[in-house]
């Protein structure tokens, strides 16, 4: 049976990453797989770009009516 395990580990100078485990055969060789997390600023970075792009567009003589238009229609081109 194949065996597997999920484990978090610190990225080391140099680049390297060191995985020990009880499981892990000696002298047997496995597959690891790294998967690297998305970084916050760049979510962050798209909220700001949508804030500015709202003000952008913003006029003072928007109704109410228009604003939720707006908002329903940037909402449905997150969908897409």
């Amino acid at each position: 049976m194949q065996s597997a395990f999920h484990t978090k580990v610190k990225v080391l100078p140099g680049n390297k990453i060191e995985i020990q485990h009880s499981e892990l055969p000696v002298d047997e060789t496995v597959d690891v797989f790294v998967v690297v997390p998305e970084k916050s600023s760049s979510k962050r970075s798209k909220i700001v770009e949508l804030i500015e792009h709202i003000r952008s567009h913003r006029s003072s003589t928007s109704s109410a009516e228009e604003i939720d238009q707006y908002i329903r229609e940037e909402r449905e081109s997150w969908d897409s």
